[in-house]
């Protein structure tokens, strides 16, 4: 028995597909793996903070004037977030990188993520909080030693 296949509307044919398809299955699988919270610098932080005696809420939601924002870690009684941003997400200027490949896509995509970062840290230090941003390469020792600077 034959099956009956319908031709894509004009709708679906118009409609850009908003991610370039993956190279690969492992390269697909890779991208899937990719976290938005819960990343190891930012456990590897927390755990050293919780170590320390410093208690906090982590991917706490905080709205501010038609601004949506997640701080990694927050400090609510003092008013600090903290972010550990990844390098190639954020566009470390140590070590981002432009990917060589669906430039087309990346592109714009880390330029919004850059722009995203300034508004959310304006908008946080406008509304009188403190904020930390930690590039994932920083040593512990480091990112602690900024995080306790904040808070006291």
């Amino acid at each position: 028995m034959a099956r009956r296949v319908t031709p894509p509307s004009a709708d679906e044919k118009a409609k850009p597909k908003p991610y370039p398809a993956a190279a690969n299955e492992g390269r697909s699988r890779n991208m899937r793996a990719n976290r938005r919270t819960d990343t190891k610098p930012e456990v590897t932080l927390r755990k050293e903070l919780h170590r320390l005696g410093y208690r906090y809420r982590k991917d706490l939601p905080i709205v501010l004037e038609g601004v949506r924002v997640r701080p990694d870690i927050v400090f609510t009684k003092r008013k600090v977030a903290i972010f550990v941003d990844g390098c190639f997400w954020h566009v470390c200027p140590e070590h981002g990188r432009h990917p060589t490949s669906n430039e087309w896509y990346w592109t714009p995509k880390l330029r919004r993520n850059m722009s995203r970062d300034q508004l959310v840290t304006e908008a946080l230090v406008d509304a009188g909080w403190r904020v930390v941003r930690i590039w994932e390469h920083v040593p512990l020792r480091d990112a602690v030693s900024a995080v306790e600077a904040a808070i006291s």
